[in-house]
């Protein structure tokens, strides 16, 4: 088996032309990365330059125009199956208690419902709701919401988690609370991680590597930086440490320019 849990190979990605519009958008151009089984990766980019584009790539929800995509090896051909997808917004069913959108993914796949339940209220205490399990979405605050989703997808146990943004609404507070819980849970399971964050800071604090993406149409990496930071770390102590800084000033080197270009397109846009 690879020890790559995840492989973008020349990857680009086209869309039909609007009406109107003479050509088809690129939104991806000749993109390769990887991600190495119980790696943390996270992408950074200015808005709209195809990050979540590259995420659907990978879990099979979006066919490449060009290029290939494997996992652990393997070329991927429709649904990622070994990869579980934690939204920007959470994919909560709101008729349904937290035990049973824990549940869910576990009934699909046929786990005897004994077991199926036994293991969503495991999840439920990890992430520290273990008492509220026959709330339904609505009664819960955003960062409980935030935790339920994360149980629904950890339940299933992915070699990959792929997540978008998924912290993004939260406030600072709550923001880094969840940050320290994946991180914890992510050394206690070591899964291979492609998070995608706006957030620079977020991305030195939880991440073994750091991709900055160009700014669209047509994005493609354009620096990588392995953050060598010890672990295990707290997302708030970090940031205060010298190597943080000088990591931030170096990526932000890179990312600067690409967000003023991405700016500025969407400035012209809504001219």
């Amino acid at each position: 088996m690879s020890d790559l849990a995840l492989e973008f190979r020349g990857i680009g990605c086209s869309f039909k032309a609007r009406e109107g519009h003479a050509k088809a958008y690129t939104a991806v151009a000749d993109t390769s990365l990887h991600i190495k089984a119980g790696e943390f990766v996270s992408m950074v980019g200015p808005t709209g330059c195809g990050k979540s584009t590259l995420l659907n790539i990978g879990a099979g929800l979006l066919a490449p125009s060009a290029g290939e995509v494997r996992v652990f090896g393997q070329p991927l051909r429709g649904i990622n199956t070994r990869a579980g997808y934690m939204f920007q917004t959470d994919a909560l069913m709101p008729w349904r208690s937290a035990i049973d959108n824990i549940l869910v993914g576990l009934q699909y796949r046929g786990t005897p419902e004994p077991q199926a339940r036994e293991q969503a209220q495991s999840w439920l205490e990890r992430v520290g709701l273990g008492s509220f399990g026959d709330h339904y979405p609505h009664q819960l605050s955003g960062g409980m919401r935030k935790r339920t989703a994360l149980a629904q997808v950890l339940a299933l146990d992915p070699d990959i988690v792929l997540m978008d943004e998924p912290f993004s609404a939260l406030d600072i507070q709550t923001r880094q609370l969840m940050e320290n819980e994946v991180l914890d849970l992510w050394a206690a399971k070591k899964k291979a991680v492609l998070f995608i964050t706006h957030d620079l800071d977020e991305a030195i604090a939880m991440s073994d590597r750091v991709v900055v993406l160009s700014a669209g149409p047509a994005t493609h990496p354009i620096g990588e930086f392995v953050i060598d930071l010890p672990r295990p770390r707290n997302v708030a102590e970090v940031r205060t440490q010298p190597r943080f800084i000088e990591l931030h000033t170096q990526i932000w080197g890179v990312l600067r320019d690409e967000v003023l270009k991405g700016y500025a397109q969407q400035l012209k846009k809504a001219a």
